[in-house]
């Protein structure tokens, strides 16, 4: 299966652990509604939801990045030896708001390190639990599950493609922008010459956590709180430019992209009190 990785030295990392400060400051809040716009839940007058993801991100030397703009592995993240890397999915809870001024201190462990045989090869999920919080309370848990797969054939290109009323479209420059937010040097996002002719996708790359985040409102518009749990995984590729729609059926939420295929899918649902799923 993965019989080229040594999966007892990459286990050594479990248990690993990482603590991040950052600040929720009036430009970042600012910088996020205006990339999402109307596709967010009503502004309440605290950060939106999926804001974490733009604080504390590895803040990495461009002579520490490897050629896909990722840092290069076995800093926090054991070094898993094959070149691509993608955000699998992971899970989330919501137990209190974040609002602008607050200092917000993530503290990370790796948890889990998974070899895999997947339909296109062997894959390595690394699983990292992030628990985010203001001066002591918790205000957001999350499970954070990365894939690394070999350098393999292209993904298929899109399907013909419908027209779809009412679609959510990413073009370059919200990509750019969400890239810009999150300090994200992968490449797959914003370097068309790379990621056709290097990784084989059809083009731009729409970021996971950026379709998590219009899955998450929608949770929350539909279950009328913010205090949610969302359980997300990734697909199929979105391409920037590629019509998408968002579908909801009782507490599954779905991104159908106008060839029909699923680019992204989530489950949620409301949380009832601080402790649950921690």
């Amino acid at each position: 299966m993965t019989d080229d990785i040594d999966i007892d030295h990459l286990a050594g990392w479990i248990g690993r652990q990482e603590t991040a400060q950052d600040m929720v400051t009036p430009g970042l809040l600012r910088r996020f509604r205006a990339t999402f716009g109307n596709l967010l839940s009503a502004d309440d007058g605290h950060a939106p939801l999926g804001l974490h993801w733009c604080l504390s991100p590895p803040a990495v030397a461009s002579d520490e990045l490897g050629p896909d703009g990722h840092p290069v592995r076995g800093g926090f993240l054991p070094p898993v030896p094959y070149p691509n890397r993608m955000w699998a999915g992971g899970a989330v809870s919501f137990h209190a708001p974040l609002s602008a001024g607050d200092c917000v201190q993530r503290d990370s462990r790796i948890c889990a390190v998974t070899p895999r045989q997947g339909r296109s090869g062997p894959l390595v999920f690394v699983s990292v639990e992030h628990r985010h919080s203001v001066a002591g309370q918790l205000c957001i848990s999350e499970r954070h599950d990365i894939v690394y797969r070999p350098a393999g054939p292209p993904p298929p290109a899109p399907g013909p493609c419908s027209a779809m009323q009412g679609a959510f479209v990413a073009d370059p420059v919200m990509l750019f922008r969400y890239s810009a937010m999150t300090f994200n040097g992968h490449r797959i996002h914003y370097d068309h010459p790379y990621v056709t002719g290097t990784e084989g996708y059809a083009g731009l790359v729409v970021h996971g956590p950026l379709q998590a985040t219009l899955l998450m409102h929608t949770a929350a518009k539909a279950l009328a709180s913010r205090a949610i749990h969302v359980e997300y995984r990734g697909l199929a590729p979105l391409i920037a430019g590629q019509a998408a729609r968002i579908r909801q059926q009782d507490d599954r939420l779905w991104l159908e992209k106008s060839d029909g295929q699923t680019s992204f899918e989530a489950r949620a649902s409301r949380l009832t009190s601080p402790q649950d799923h921690p």
